[in-house]
Parts: structure tokens; C-alpha cells; sequence
């Protein structure tokens, strides 16, 4: 083998494709059918929360459901318990 095969420079955008990679492009750069954050005039900011392609907030949003359950609370030592 080939002890400096890991020390190859790609050298061009190419080679990176060859091995699967895509180009990695902002949603700012985007047009506003491609991403939420895309369009507008010129260089704007996002003129919204951080959100995914799909609309989904990120960047620190909670976008997970609790599975948390109150299933097996028989009683309540703090008050009154949310039926649910």
C-alpha cells in the first residue's frame, strides 16, 4: 500500500465528487423555490428563524416530541396533575 495516499491533495472540486461528495451550498444562496432562506434582492439575511430546506426549525429549536408519559403518576405530590 501506499503510506502517502492519505496525504493526496484533492486539488480540484472534481475529485471530491468521484468520491460522492456534494457541494455543500447555503440556503442564502439559494433561490426561494430551493430553500426557505433563498431569494431576494441582492445579499439579504434569512429574514427568518434558521430552518432545514424542508421548513424545519434548527439551530437550537426543539423539533422532537416529549415521550415522556404521566402513565404510572398515580397521585400527584405537587399538586394537581395534566390528565394526558
Amino acid at each position: 500500500s501506499n503510506p502517502d495516499h492519505m496525504n493526496e491533495v484533492l486539488a480540484k472540486a472534481g475529485r471530491n465528487v468521484w468520491k460522492g461528495k456534494r457541494p455543500h451550498v447555503r440556503g442564502t444562496a439559494m433561490n426561494p423555490i430551493d430553500h426557505p432562506h433563498g431569494g431576494g434582492e441582492g445579499r439579504t439575511k434569512g429574514g427568518r428563524h434558521p430552518v432545514t430546506p424542508w421548513g424545519k426549525p434548527t439551530k437550537g429549536a426543539k423539533t422532537r416530541k416529549n415521550k415522556q408519559t404521566t402513565k404510572y403518576i398515580v397521585r400527584s405530590r405537587h399538586g394537581k396533575l395534566m390528565q394526558g
